[in-house]
């Protein structure tokens, strides 16, 4: 079964992989955990942090982390997402998006309002 989730995940997984993998070699630092790999900091994390708003976001079984504090602390959210990605596979490229702006159209916030961002939230507490 981990398996089949991994391969379900595997579309977004690889994108996550072409964002980080850059990102490594400009001095960001790979670790791997659990069966993900958390890549944080380096002149790319930097970059993101000063550009927008989050600390870490989730690709299939890939964490991106501005730096490794929020690695850290973002770590048992963003498992959340992981877990959402083994669930809807690809889709959740489109799914995380649509619900966002969904949100946003009944005047709601399109992070905090968002169900799959709620799911993390209410997991990690």
């Amino acid at each position: 079964m981990r398996m089949l989730a991994r391969a379900w995940a595997l579309p977004a997984t690889l994108v996550g992989l072409l964002l980080g993998l850059p990102a490594v070699v400009v001095g960001a630092t790979l670790h791997r955990v659990d069966g993900t790999v958390e890549i944080a900091g380096g002149r790319l994390g930097r970059a993101v942090a000063r550009r927008f708003r989050f600390s870490a976001i989730t690709f299939g079984h890939v964490i991106l982390a501005v730096d490794d504090a929020a690695r850290l602390r973002c770590r048992a959210h963003e498992r959340v997402h992981v877990a959402q990605y083994e669930r809807w596979g690809a889709l959740f490229l489109v799914l995380y998006p649509a619900s966002s702006a969904i949100q946003w159209l009944r005047g709601r916030d399109p992070y905090y309002d968002n169900p799959f961002e709620r799911e993390a939230f209410d997991a990690r507490h």
